[in-house]
């Protein structure tokens, strides 16, 4: 084990005092405060293990997954009108029916399965089969990665109750396949994969890290980089100046790892971000690290740490490359707006009554959500790859975008 200091000086091994939370944030009660107090400490843990530093990476990755203590491996509620954010599937079943269109596309020539990664409270999967059910293109096997012990038995009591005649079909996985054939997709996945925070301040090359300060918070702590890969990517993808923003190798290792297993078929991604150039446009000057607390949106990851989610948007253009450099073809890329009317969402909204009646209305509501370009529309994108599949798929019919990457 290696010495619990840091430039010479023991780190302190205190109680940490309370959080000084941001105006407008509602302050935790009691029990959820000692547990970000007992998610602080095995972070801090680790902080002495190494020396008295880790890269921002490995914070965020015990903050959001270490087991039993991380953001999502806990059992607090995340999603919906009573959690921390609400995700495009609690909106309306027809975001799931309108993806379902187009994996029955896929399946019809592939056969096989759907693998989803993350499956979130259940309720996308139930939408999904429901669809594919309807359409008569149940697949094999719609199997579900999930890392959260909590989220899994969430998921399976959502798809007893939502979809209890498909059920069956559902099964869990502990890791990935060996290989797969059919469709591989997440959605709201790749914003939170652990990014690495580069920095350029004057001359000086950065990698953002924490340590633990005296009175026993999670303090920022920045360690200058010598000539390598994330020296290289600031000079590479930053602008002039003082900037600082995230680069994700995890995602771009995982979609070295699924292209390897995809045989055949479609591997798709809805999540929020930018081609390149915007993600490091000039005045995008603070990254887009982002945090999400019982409805509220902040930019401090070192705030309550175990309770709140933290995000970065994707850089599409490195998720693009990534698949290329694997041997995917891009199928297609394009907001998530185009992509669901693409995919019939006007028409499936028109099939759930008669205009005007309640359950019209609220489905409208939520496509209105979905597809408004000041709310969802075009702050979440989609992107797609293929492997043997030489057939235009739907979704990107129209609005294609793959120019842009």
């Amino acid at each position: 084990m290696q010495s619990n200091t840091t430039n010479g000086h023991a780190l302190p091994e205190l109680t940490p005092s309370p959080p000084v939370l941001p105006s407008g944030l509602p302050l935790p009660d009691p029990d959820a405060l000692a547990h970000s107090r007992r998610v602080v400490a095995h972070i801090g843990d680790e902080i002495r293990r190494a020396g008295g530093w880790i890269p921002f990476s490995a914070f965020m990755r015990m903050a959001l997954y270490a087991p039993g203590l991380g953001y999502y491996a806990a059992g607090a509620n995340k999603f919906g009108a009573q959690g921390d954010f609400v995700t495009a599937p609690e909106l309306s079943s027809l975001f799931g029916h309108a993806l379902a269109n187009q994996f029955a596309e896929v399946l019809r020539l592939t056969g096989g399965s759907v693998l989803e990664l993350g499956a979130g409270t259940g309720r996308l999967a139930a939408d999904i089969l429901t669809r594919l059910a309807a359409l008569e293109v149940l697949p094999e096997t719609y199997a579900i990665l999930e890392p959260s012990p909590d989220l899994r038995e969430r998921q399976q009591r959502a798809l007893l109750r939502l979809a209890p005649e498909l059920a069956s079909r559902v099964r869990w996985l502990d890791a990935l396949p060996g290989e797969w054939s059919g469709v591989i997709f997440g959605n709201e996945v790749l914003d939170a994969l652990p990014v690495e925070l580069l920095a350029r301040r004057g001359t000086d090359h950065l990698r953002r890290g924490v340590t633990m300060d005296g009175a026993g918070r999670i303090a920022w702590r920045d360690m200058s980089l010598a000539a390598g890969a994330r020296r290289s990517a600031i000079d590479t993808l930053f602008p002039a100046g003082d900037y600082e923003s995230e680069i994700n190798p995890e995602a771009e290792a995982l979609m070295a790892t699924l292209a390897h297993l995809l045989r055949r078929g479609l591997l798709l991604w809805i999540d929020y971000g930018f081609p390149a150039r915007e993600y490091y446009h000039p005045q995008r000057t603070t990254g887009t690290l982002m945090c999400h607390y019982r409805q509220h949106a902040h930019a401090d990851p070192l705030l309550l740490p175990g309770l709140q989610d933290i995000t970065a948007h994707v850089d599409f253009s490195a998720i693009a490359q990534a698949g290329l450099d694997a041997g995917l073809e891009l199928a297609g890329y394009t907001a998530q707006a185009g992509f669901l009317l693409n995919c019939g969402i006007v028409e499936l909204l028109q099939q759930t009554g008669e205009p005007g009646t309640a359950e019209f209305l609220r489905h409208s509501n939520a496509v209105q959500r979905l597809l408004s370009p000041a709310e969802m529309g075009e702050l979440f994108k989609v992107i797609a790859f293929t492997r043997d599949i030489d057939y235009p798929l739907c979704g990107f019919a129209q609005g294609d975008r793959s120019g842009r990457l």
